[in-house]
């Protein structure tokens, strides 16, 4: 017996996971698979990468994050895949970048200023 509360399977849907390149266009990501085959000729393992637009409907996936994408109905002329879910989140510098790299090259001019003085 079914019960009411579960949701029953739509079909058996496509899914990959990649890592997102891109969330510079509005509700899309650009999301690169990597997979590794076996030359056919040198038999030697070789990395293979294709990369996918993926409806992101909430907008929360961002550039490193490494997310899982299922196959959908076209969306628009490359679209066909939607955003699953965040597997893992890429790490965030927290702090203002400009002045760090101001500290850090003020810091690494004074060592060489102090080294040609020797």
């Amino acid at each position: 017996m079914a019960d009411a509360t579960t949701p029953k399977p739509i079909g058996n849907k496509n899914e990959k996971v990649g890592e997102v390149v891109s969330n510079k266009m509005a509700k899309t990501i650009v999301v690169e698979v990597t997979r590794r085959v076996q030359h056919k000729l040198y038999k030697r393992i070789i990395q293979k990468r294709k990369k996918f637009y993926a409806h992101d409907e909430k907008q929360e996936a961002q550039p490193g994050d490494v997310v899982r994408i299922i196959e959908c109905r076209p969306l628009s002329k490359l679209k066909r895949w939607q955003l699953g879910e965040v597997i893992r989140k890429a790490v965030q510098v927290v702090g203002d970048n400009a002045s760090d790299l101001s500290a850090i090259n003020a810091k690494a001019s004074a060592a060489a200023k102090k080294k040609k003085k020797q």
